[in-house]
């Protein structure tokens, strides 16, 4: 019986190609944009903890003020002094790196190009775990002498420099002319979206020197000693830096600790909350396919009444219209769920290559789309199926 209801149920489709494609487009929509929004956030959610995992699992973050990003409420900045107590005094740390950061104009020739200048200590590339590609790191006596010598990442050796060699020439930066001594490996946009590779290193003396004026250190950076002793490195650091800024017990910190860890779990949490929401934005889309579905059946068993009162008249019974009408519904929505899908594999893959993210496919989401779009067809086509089966013959073989 199953057999036969499928092969009317394509008869039916094939004699109004037109009308069943349209009807489906509601279908393959929902299902698309469903597959395409998850897929789309599962790659962004890899992506950004790629990129997080890549700062190194052993990485501390202390900032002045409480919180982070652009919330954050401003505190007393740190000195130099504060980097060498967790140096000296925090066992559970195998490397510190004290920085302060400003932008600036940098100036070569008739070029020009707005970047961030970065003053550093001799911790901040191990802390990064930065290589330089081309020249040299900063000796240790640049770095005591605070000297005018930087080293560029990639972005600003091509937009100032256009490519060229730039190891041995002298750049401007605000109003600090220096040598470049070194060009660093390319690290891409951070998860935050800044681009990493639009930055000059200068030595920290220098920049408090020449650049700022002042002994400020914006940001602290430290590598734990492994990454199963992040979390006492996170303890120690605290317990010291409330020693030093003398803060009383039951008083809030005026400082903030964070680890790589904590930001990768805040980040791919918000990633998946925003997913799941432009997918049941999507899944609407799905709804409206199904109510097309409904209204369009309606429509075929007032065009088909003649021929259901026929069927009825010679001997079939209620269940085998309804199995009929069902099963067209059913094929209706489960043809635009394979093209839907179709659609969606495709335009992820476009998409995530514009969006510069890992295609990552979920065969489980795939699954659930083709099983709801299925389930919308059987839920929609109920009641149009349920009305022809229960026409009275007699009145449908009358029907014009």
């Amino acid at each position: 019986m199953l057999w036969n209801a499928l092969r009317l149920a394509f008869g039916a489709l094939r004699r109004n190609v037109l009308r069943s494609s349209l009807t489906m487009l509601g279908v393959v929509i929902g299902v698309a944009a469903v597959i395409t929004m998850v897929t789309i956030g599962n790659g962004a959610t890899v992506a950004i903890t790629n990129q997080i995992e890549a700062m190194g699992s052993d990485l501390v973050i202390i900032v002045p003020g409480s919180g982070m990003g652009a919330g954050r409420a401003p505190g007393e900045p740190f000195d130099v002094d504060d980097a060498e107590a967790l140096r000296d005094q925090v066992a559970s740390v195998r490397a510190v790196a004290p920085t302060a950061r400003r932008g600036a104009y940098a100036v070569y020739g008739n070029e020009n190009w707005s970047t961030q200048v970065t003053g550093i200590d001799a911790g901040y590339l191990e802390v990064r775990d930065w290589a330089i590609t081309e020249g040299r790191a900063f000796l240790a006596s640049e770095y005591r002498a605070g000297s005018t010598v930087c080293i560029i990442g990639e972005t600003l050796n091509q937009e100032l420099m256009r490519g060229y060699a730039a190891i041995g020439e002298r750049i401007r930066v605000g109003s600090l002319s220096c040598e470049v001594v070194g060009l660093l490996e390319s690290k891409g946009q951070n998860t935050f979206g800044q681009d990493q590779d639009n930055t000059v290193l200068i030595p920290l003396r220098a920049f408090h020197r020449r650049i700022s004026g002042d002994t400020d250190v914006s940001m602290i950076m430290a590598s734990a000693a492994s990454a199963a002793s992040v979390h006492r490195a996170v303890r120690d650091i605290e317990y010291l830096m409330r020693e030093r800024r003398r803060i009383g017990a039951g008083e809030d910190d005026d400082f903030a600790v964070r680890t790589t860890q904590e930001l990768s779990d805040a980040l791919t949490g918000a990633t998946r909350i925003m997913t799941a929401l432009l997918g049941a934005v999507a899944a609407v889309s799905l709804l409206v396919g199904g109510i097309g579905i409904m209204n369009i059946m309606l429509v075929s068993v007032t065009e088909r009444t003649r021929e259901i009162g026929t069927r009825l008249a010679i001997g079939a019974l209620e269940r085998d219209v309804l199995t009929q009408f069902l099963v067209e519904a059913a094929v209706l929505s489960s043809l635009g769920g394979v093209v839907g899908i179709g659609l969606a594999i495709g335009a992820s893959a476009g998409l995530t290559r514009v969006f510069d993210i890992p295609l990552v496919v979920d065969p489980g989401i795939i699954g659930l789309a083709f099983a709801f779009s299925a389930a919308v067809g059987l839920v929609f086509g109920f009641f149009p199926a349920r009305r022809a089966a229960r026409l009275d013959p007699i009145e449908a073989l009358r029907r014009e």
